[in-house]
């Protein structure tokens, strides 16, 4: 039998540490991946569209818990002591993130707020309820605004993840770009702009950045506070207030598990149309592009059948 040469010995000794290093070297780069994590199903469509296969993204709550009416549980609590990051609303749709987070193993993690300098509208009814924020946060609701938001998150997962950086950066504008390109095909299907004279309503104070996409602006809002419903007296008064406005459609929530919105479409002879807050179903990627463009559609046919 041949006696191998020392450069081959020596080839063959590489050889056999590379193999056993591999294993360690796939987890290391298994490792670095981020763990992201977010609190809304709009945030989870946005940062899986920008991170791709580069990263994981991770709800701090489960799917089917409605965000207006969450409490903080344990086990979710938890999930934040493995998280590198958490992307966040910031403006008050996800306050019990910070109660979340204050409370984890891990209450430093690094938090990014998605509508930092992102233009934001005035809430209604707030102040009844006696909340300290006055900002409307449904900005995800807005085409702009979430291609705003977007970039910011892609900006800042860029500088806790260098490497990948540019990807995250190329997906943002490729993910920007279908949303641009969502809302010019609704426009698009409108030959000429709303009338001037057509009045909207809402249920509540969720849709004026997309009703503002379209050059709406709402009229009157049903409800005093997200959330909360109307008393006898209030929804009397709106459904009277409609009719003195002559307002012609009125925009609710899709689902909407309350009578007193056909009480109010029977009384004041406004035609209702259900959108997607976006807040309910599994997570995906996809979520967001699918029920926005519902949305958009909603908002043209109610324009088109108005006859403005």
């Amino acid at each position: 039998m041949p006696i191998p040469s020392p450069r081959s010995s020596m080839r063959l000794l590489l050889i056999g540490l590379l193999a056993c290093l591999l294993p360690t070297l796939a987890n290391a780069d298994v490792d670095k991946r981020l763990r992201i994590g977010i609190t809304l199903h709009p945030y989870y469509s946005y940062v899986a569209n920008i991170v791709g296969d580069k990263a994981d993204v991770v709800p701090l709550i489960p799917a089917g818990f409605n965000p207006h009416a969450y409490e903080p549980r344990a086990e979710d609590i938890k999930r934040i002591s493995g998280l590198d990051v958490v992307v966040l609303n910031g403006v008050g749709h996800d306050d019990f993130a910070d109660r979340m987070i204050a409370a984890s193993e891990n209450p430093q993690v690094p938090v990014i707020e998605a509508n930092e300098n992102v233009p934001l509208l005035a809430a209604t009814g707030v102040a009844a309820r006696g909340a300290g924020k006055v900002v409307n946060p449904h900005t995800f609701l807005s085409i702009s605004a979430s291609i705003a938001q977007v970039n910011n998150i892609a900006r800042a997962l860029g500088k806790l993840d260098p490497d990948n950086a540019k990807a995250y950066t190329d997906n943002a504008r490729a993910y920007g770009k279908r949303l641009r390109t969502m809302r010019a095909a609704a426009l698009a299907k409108l030959t000429q702009a709303p009338n001037a004279e057509l009045r909207v309503a809402t249920v509540h104070a969720a849709y004026d950045y997309l009703l503002r996409e379209f050059g709406l602006e709402v009229t009157a809002v049903v409800e005093p506070a997200h959330g909360i419903e109307p008393s006898p007296s209030q929804l009397k008064k709106t459904i009277d207030q409609l009719r003195e406005l002559d307002v012609k459609v009125i925009f609710s929530e899709m689902d909407f598990p309350s009578t007193y919105v056909e009480t109010i479409q029977r009384e004041s002879g406004v035609k209702l149309y259900p959108l997607s807050h976006i807040s309910y179903g599994e997570y995906s990627a996809d979520k967001y592009e699918k029920e926005m463009t519902g949305n958009l559609d909603t908002v043209v046919r109610a324009i088109q059948e108005s006859g403005a």
